[in-house]
């Protein structure tokens, strides 16, 4: 079994989700995006809008400033008149992913459908029609939003308190749909999700595949592999939240067919895999901001052995508690993690607020905050907004304030 260093491990990582790839000469275009794509897999989708949505920011952190029409033209009713590139659906939470890979969830759209369908089981039960109704609706009016939808129901349910947070049966009935793969998004109204059935929005080719799960189940691991460069059983599982059981028979699989190669990380605590297209370079140049729901970062525990790099998102941390800030993005600079910023878009202002920023121990401060403020600078820019306000929380503030003055 080959051994790697922690550092192999990271340029490994870096160069598979992209962190290595020559920048833009020009304006990113199309095909650009696709690359993105092809190295992180999938982009993440979240609500929160503090900053900028989760779906956008890693395709900036990997070829800086780009139009966000490319991300809405790939993903919802394209303007452009080019295919559709990227559709919505469960994966590593809710996510934009390639078409190819909707078909490797059908077995999870199975799965959901029946789950859910226990779950909400009253509400079938007391709205024996409702299903139907919503698919009919959608069929004749999408793509079309929950709100519209219920409008168009007549529906007059009370909203009911609970675990579902105040949604109406309506709504309920539209994420069901969709999780069971009988609804899909056909485009977005800001961050609304308007639903359209699958066979208007995805190619008949794409709607005829069903493959086995077994077969599904392999390929995103495999899919998680080349995205991930090297990593652990738990790490290739957790990209698109398979069960353990899965992902350990897929990985056995990989291994004898030699797509995947056991490696050991030094320092590792666990088995490690190594793709057999990845590639290891010399020394990773570069900087990016990179948000919270980056796939680099994502799963805590492999930043942390992997940049040794502790980070929670303290969102839901109460304000006094908070350690680092509301929506901190961790800078990777050469291939370090060595700072973090917590951000805010005040729109109205017209500026980027860092109301902290903090220096990782052993971090050269000077030249950490001259490449953090060309860093803010260039992601203000990119948002359309006028300038950066650097704030007083943590140590870099003072440094960084100089920068962006």
């Amino acid at each position: 079994m080959q051994t790697m260093s922690a550092a192999v491990a990271r340029r490994t990582a870096l160069a598979a989700q992209g962190f290595t790839d020559a920048a833009p000469s020009g304006e990113p275009d199309r095909r650009h995006l696709q690359r993105v794509l092809a190295r992180t897999g999938l982009l993440q989708l979240d609500s929160v809008n503090v900053a900028v949505r989760a779906h956008y920011m890693p395709v900036f952190s990997r070829i800086g400033r780009y139009a966000h029409e490319l991300v809405d033209n790939a993903a919802w009713a394209p303007r452009s008149g080019k295919p559709r590139l990227l559709v919505e659906y469960w994966a590593h939470e809710a996510s934009l992913v390639p078409l190819e890979v909707w078909p490797l969830l059908r077995w999870r759209m199975r799965e959901y459908g029946g789950s859910w369908r226990t779950k909400l089981r009253h509400l079938i039960d007391d709205n024996p029609g409702l299903l139907d109704d919503v698919l009919t609706v959608v069929k004749e009016s999408g793509p079309i939003g929950a709100g519209a939808l219920e409008r168009e129901l007549g529906s007059e349910q009370k909203q009911n308190r609970g675990p579902w947070w105040d949604r109406t049966d309506t709504k309920r009935a539209c994420e069901l749909l969709f999780a069971s793969g009988e609804l899909t998004t056909g485009a977005r109204n800001g961050f609304e999700r308007l639903y359209d059935l699958p066979e208007r929005v995805l190619p008949p080719e794409i709607l005829a595949h069903d493959p086995p799960e077994a077969d599904a189940v392999r390929a995103l691991v495999e899919r998680s592999a080349r995205s991930l460069g090297v990593a652990t059983e738990p790490d290739l599982r957790d990209y698109f939240r398979l069960k353990p059981a899965q992902s350990q028979r897929a990985v056995a699989e990989l291994v004898e067919d030699g797509t995947l190669e056991p490696v050991d990380v030094r320092g590792w605590k666990q088995p490690a895999y190594r793709h057999c297209a990845a590639r290891t370079p010399r020394r990773v140049t570069g900087r990016a901001l990179l948000c919270p729901f980056d796939p680099l970062i994502w799963e805590r525990s492999r930043a942390q052995r992997l940049f040794g790099f502790h980070y929670r998102i303290e969102i839901y941390v109460p304000a006094a508690k908070r350690v680092h800030g509301y929506y901190v993005f961790p800078f990777l600079l050469d291939g370090e993690l060595v700072a973090r910023v917590d951000l805010k878009a005040d729109r109205n202002a017209s500026v980027l607020r860092v109301p902290g920023a903090f220096l990782e121990e052993g971090a050269d401060e000077a030249r950490v905050a001259g490449e953090l403020g060309g860093a803010v600078h260039d992601m203000a820019a990119w948002l359309g907004l006028d300038g950066v306000a650097v704030g007083t929380h943590g140590d870099l503030t003072a440094a960084l304030r100089a920068e962006v003055s």
